[in-house]
């Protein structure tokens, strides 16, 4: 039997060292809805896509934090990844295929491309000089 809703959130600095643990973390918790193997590896994917985006972008000049929360139900869990960094001045650019702010440091684009593949609902909400929030969704069948 499943559990009802259950709700986790994890707040961590904003390093590419972070990125490795929140996907444990998240994939840990997404276990109590007994996802298979192809949608854990899902999440993990597109946590460590959402998380890295946050990691890289969001805070060019000064690290800051980056909120995880996550909520599951019976037979979904919806992850939100949010900053209070530089934000997007063009979401609809940003996800674009291959659309990239940092070419010189080979950043393929794809990020949120990725995230949308993976996830069965995604959003995406920024303000520019005011942070980004990512909302993600998965069903397990």
């Amino acid at each position: 039997m499943r559990l009802k809703m259950n709700r986790m959130t994890l707040k961590i600095d904003a390093k590419s060292e972070n990125e490795a643990f929140v996907r444990t973390a998240v994939a840990a918790f997404m276990l109590q809805i007994d996802p298979s193997v192809e949608e854990l590896s899902d999440v993990k994917t597109a946590v460590s896509e959402a998380v890295t985006n946050a990691v890289v972008h969001a805070y060019p000049e000064e690290k800051g934090v980056i909120t995880v929360e996550c909520e599951t139900d019976e037979n979904y869990i919806k992850i939100s990844i949010s900053d209070d960094g530089v934000g997007i001045a063009d979401t609809e650019k940003a996800l674009e295929p291959y659309f990239t702010t940092k070419p010189c440091e080979e950043r393929a684009g794809l990020g949120f491309t990725i995230i949308r593949s993976f996830m069965d609902e995604f959003e995406l909400i920024s303000s520019f000089g005011v942070g980004t929030k990512i909302v993600m969704k998965k069903y397990v069948a």
